[in-house]
């Protein structure tokens, strides 16, 4: 094992070819999604107005692995295969055994791991002959990946993001701009769901589920538009497996295989792109005693205090119900510096896997996280987004353990974003402007009793 080595890298010529599938691998099938009005299993006819028919096979998919177009991987080119970083100074401030090894996402143009996804959507929507996709996004990340990969495609792109993102982070409104998308502040009054809340709430902060509701609307609307979503879904995640794909890889090269596995969780992309093909190890047997750990916000805490049941993916009701964690569909996050991270819901499959104990999950308040951001960028010198500060929070606090019971584990993490458009947040860290803030369990329950009856 090379022990100085700081950066690992891969040609491009060793990108993946194929995408990895965990539903392949799971020990039963998933709970199908359910039609919003039937509450019967959903069927692919019922997604083709918003979806194209190639995500539509993958997202019901049982192959373990899916080729990935020529096409898409041209443009991966421009980023991947991205480096894995062994953390040496991390690890001396740390005085840590441990060995932590992080993927490094936050070379992508966007700046973040979502456009692995981003890139194959607006291609299969080209493919189809689309002209418009509509997005919901919020903190930023999908919205401005969507925006630059459906400029390759030559695509129109409309985002509606979450309104305290919009008003907190104007620069990923900016680059939005500059690929050419039309950037909306949500709840908007542009469609009836975005009315239909802000005549009950006019000042709202606006939350994804809101979000999503009214790009569904959109999409559904006009038949030129196709919907896209930046994560939960699997064949997002699906898209997203090509970081750990990658980084095992790349940690071969050095003889070296995670002990432990991490990644921030909101929607479940990034950490199902780290994840899942060390998952599949797990479930298949090749390496059962590797520990996955997803990391959330104690302000948004779906896995760590949601309820494991069939929900809404949006406020209005539009979206097909899926199993998931979830805090309820109108459940509306605190209007908090780390901006992402805040969706009610989880991915079905992360959700399965945290439920049948393949993996577990915890959850931090800002501050740990911010400080967490701070050690890494003095030490690493990447300064990152608030919402990978939660997997870096996670990564010290399993290097710490390590420190104290003298074990030599390997840690891997996904460093899924840089935060140069989230200076303001940090801002608010040196200033102690920053809230702990706890959801209240009454408010938690309040928002449970309102899930819907079908399915339950």
């Amino acid at each position: 094992m090379d022990l100085m080595k700081t950066k690992i890298l891969l040609d491009e010529e060793e990108i993946p070819r194929r995408w990895y599938n965990i539903m392949a691998d799971l020990p039963s099938p998933l709970d199908p999604p359910l039609h919003p009005q039937t509450g019967k299993p959903v069927v692919p006819d019922d997604l083709s107005a918003i979806f194209p028919m190639d995500l539509i096979r993958q997202e019901m998919s049982p192959e373990r692995f899916i080729d990935i177009p020529e096409d898409v991987r041209d443009v991966l080119r421009l980023w991947r295969p991205s480096p894995l970083y062994r953390a040496n100074r991390l690890e001396k401030f740390l005085k840590t055994p441990a060995r932590i090894y992080y993927k490094y996402e936050g070379v992508s143009p966007p700046g973040s791991h979502k456009p692995n996804t981003a890139v194959a959507q607006a291609y299969y929507n080209m493919k189809e002959g689309k002209e418009r996709i509509a997005t919901e996004t919020g903190a930023g990340q999908w919205g401005s990946a969507l925006a630059f990969a459906t400029q390759i495609f030559d695509l129109e792109c409309t985002v509606y993001m979450v309104r305290s993102s919009y008003a907190q982070k104007p620069y990923r409104k900016s680059m939005m701009q500059v690929w050419g998308a039309e950037c909306i502040p949500s709840p908007s009054t542009k469609t009836r769901s975005g009315r239909a809340v802000l005549e009950k709430d006019p000042e709202t902060t606006g939350s994804l589920g809101i979000a999503i509701s009214e790009a569904v609307e959109d999409a559904a609307s006009h038949p030129n538009t196709n919907y896209s979503l930046g994560s939960v879904l699997n064949h997002v995640c699906i898209h997203q497996s090509i970081t750990g794909l990658e980084s095992r890889e790349q940690m071969a090269q050095v003889d070296d295989y995670p002990d432990i596995v991490i990644g921030c969780v909101g929607g479940g992309s990034n950490f199902a792109g780290i994840s899942f093909p060390f998952a599949g190890d797990k479930l298949t047997g090749k390496h059962p005693d590797v520990e996955i750990i997803g990391a959330e916000p104690a302000s948004c805490p779906t896995l760590t205090r949601g309820l494991y049941t069939y929900d809404f993916g949006d406020v209005a009701g539009l979206t097909p119900l899926l199993k998931m964690f979830t805090l309820g569909h109108d459940f509306v996050p605190p209007s908090i510096h780390a901006g992402g991270l805040r969706y009610h819901g989880d991915s079905p499959i992360v959700s399965r896997l945290v439920h049948d104990g393949v993996i577990r999950a915890v959850s931090y308040h800002q501050s740990e996280v911010f400080d967490a951001g701070q050690i890494f960028a003095r030490t690493e010198g990447i300064i990152i987004a608030p919402e990978t500060s939660h997997a870096v929070r996670a990564a010290i606090d399993e290097a710490i353990k390590c420190r104290q019971t003298g074990e030599a584990k390997s840690i891997l993490f996904n460093c899924s974003g840089h935060g140069h458009f989230d200076m303001s947040a940090y801002d608010a860290f040196y200033a102690g402007q920053l809230v702990d803030y706890e959801y209240p369990e009454q408010l938690i329950r309040d928002s449970l009793s309102r899930l819907p009856k079908i399915g339950q």
